[in-house]
């Protein structure tokens, strides 16, 4: 079982390391990523103030979704994080509340399709890991112009950092806010809980964090 208040303890750490990277804590949200943590993991994030929790996978989300209390239900916003199979849509579609890893067309029509008028995250890929998914920048505005035109609310972007210094990091993580203003885009999803700083440093107005809010994840 998760602790809540350890969470919520984790949480106000959480925003003041925002907040000392040069962040407004209201201007930038906290997704906590409950990945691989059982569904105690939701609850605590809700009882601590948080109202967003993010999920990788389809089974584990779909699982965790009939655990939890239907407070909890009310009171968070899914947010699925991962890389997402087109089939898998379906199954998802009435839970999830923001799909942040569109990245291709098929899905950006499958999405339509079962959860029309959806709001959306195109991802981007920017550090150069096709494990990590995404969409190279320059071919990402084709999946925003498709979404659009499908009738989905695009209200952000996300991405993953890549792995260097703290320089280079920041300079990815500036590529995808620019990729934001450039296309008219409110949020930018970036940083996780090693690299959160950069992310705010360089205009991230949500992270995604998981071990800095609940610890290290079960084996």
């Amino acid at each position: 079982m998760i602790d809540a208040e350890e969470v919520r303890r984790r949480t106000e750490h959480v925003k003041q390391r925002i907040t000392e990277a040069g962040g407004d804590i209201s201007r930038v949200g906290i997704v906590a990523v409950t990945k691989g943590f059982d569904s105690s993991a939701v609850d605590a994030a809700a009882r601590a103030g948080l109202a967003m929790v993010g999920e990788n996978y389809a089974q584990e989300l779909h699982r965790k979704w009939h655990e939890i209390s239907a407070a909890t239900k009310e009171t968070v916003a899914v947010h699925f994080i991962g890389r997402l199979q087109s089939n898998k849509v379906r199954q998802l579609a009435g839970v999830v509340d923001v799909w942040q890893s569109v990245d291709r067309l098929r899905l950006v029509s499958e999405i339509a399709r079962h959860d029309p008028g959806a709001a959306i995250f195109v991802q981007l890929n920017v550090g150069g890991s096709a494990g990590q998914g995404g969409s190279p920048p320059d071919e990402a505005a084709s999946v925003v112009v498709a979404a659009r035109r499908e009738g989905l609310n695009v209200a952000g972007c996300m991405a993953i950092g890549p792995q260097g210094s703290p320089r280079e990091i920041e300079t990815a993580f500036s590529e995808v806010a620019r990729f934001a203003d450039d296309h008219d885009l409110e949020h930018r999803c970036m940083g996780m809980s090693a690299d959160l700083e950069a992310a705010v440093r360089a205009g991230s107005t949500m992270v995604r964090i998981g071990t800095a809010l609940f610890g290290s994840r079960p084996l």
